[in-house]
């Protein structure tokens, strides 16, 4: 982290102020970055596609499948313990029931992994290596903007895509949470009563804005790719249209399709990596 993000996270410690409140705070900029980004508008907006969406699912089970895993390596340990809710929370056996869904049971041999997923998921893992209490930064932001923001999503999600009987939605639901205003309320409770030596809690303020930072990453790296597959995109048009027109208007050559078809494998495996990539975003959309 950069000396001018600690320097803030800093100024939000106050010995009278609440865990939850200091993350809040110090996160407070990330936050509106991520959640105003081109991105999660247009996700908003309902544009989002059945392949898109499909697709998506590998980044956000890549992502909690690391989270989940350091949080069960550490659910003794005394900062996580508070907060380790598997029963209301885990969203992995979610993913895996809509992955299923929609792909068959041999789901795991598609799996997707874009760059900058592979990188939080690696620094998820560190962490429950070698920093167990700043998983509480991470399920934080993830679990709460879950309970918010993504319930938003996922009605969107659900209408967009005319998805009936919550089948291929299994992500946003929370059979084990009956009020999930209560629930966050006790989340925030027992978040606030976990014991930090004030170095500790500096550093799980960073690492609250570290969160955020890597999806505000994860969105820039999805722009460059959109442009790069836009052009893709009018590339194989023209070669399309040029191909036809070499063949007076009759079907193409054999010899012409496989080329196409590959053209077009490519830029629907790049489509679906700038879609995954985007999901990102979800559990961090207002909370």
């Amino acid at each position: 982290m950069d000396t001018g993000n600690k320097k803030e996270t800093e100024k939000m410690q106050s010995p009278d102020s609440d865990l939850s409140e200091q993350i809040k705070e110090a996160t407070k900029d990330s936050h509106v970055r991520a959640e105003n980004t081109k991105l999660m508008l247009s996700y908003q907006r309902g544009q989002i596609t059945l392949p898109q969406y499909k697709l998506l699912l590998f980044s956000l089970y890549e992502i909690y499948k690391a989270l989940e895993e350091a949080l069960d390596g550490n659910a003794a340990h005394p900062a996580v313990a508070p907060v380790y809710f598997p029963l209301e929370l885990a969203r992995l056996e979610h993913l895996e029931k809509d992955l299923e869904h929609f792909y068959g049971e041999h789901w795991r041999d598609r799996v997707i992994v874009p760059a900058a997923t592979h990188r939080y998921t690696q620094r998820l893992r560190q962490i429950g290596k070698e920093k167990p209490e700043y998983l509480v930064a991470h399920a934080y932001t993830r679990y709460l903007g879950d309970l918010s923001g993504g319930q938003v999503l996922g009605r969107i999600t659900q209408k967009s895509l005319g998805l009936e009987n919550g089948k291929g939605l299994s992500f946003f639901s929370f059979p084990a949470v009956s009020s999930p205003n209560r629930f966050k309320q006790l989340y925030r409770s027992r978040m606030n009563s976990i014991e930090l030596t004030k170095e500790e809690k500096q550093g799980v303020l960073e690492e609250a804005v570290r969160a955020f930072e890597f999806n505000i990453e994860v969105f820039d790296e999805l722009r460059k790719i959109l442009s790069f597959t836009e052009n893709q995109g009018n590339a194989l048009q023209k070669q399309m249209t040029a191909s036809f027109k070499t063949q007076g208007g009759r079907p193409m050559a054999k010899s012409t399709v496989p080329a196409l078809l590959a053209s077009s494998r490519f830029l629907r495996l790049i489509l679906g990596v700038c879609v995954a990539l985007l999901t990102v975003g979800i559990g961090i959309y207002t909370f």
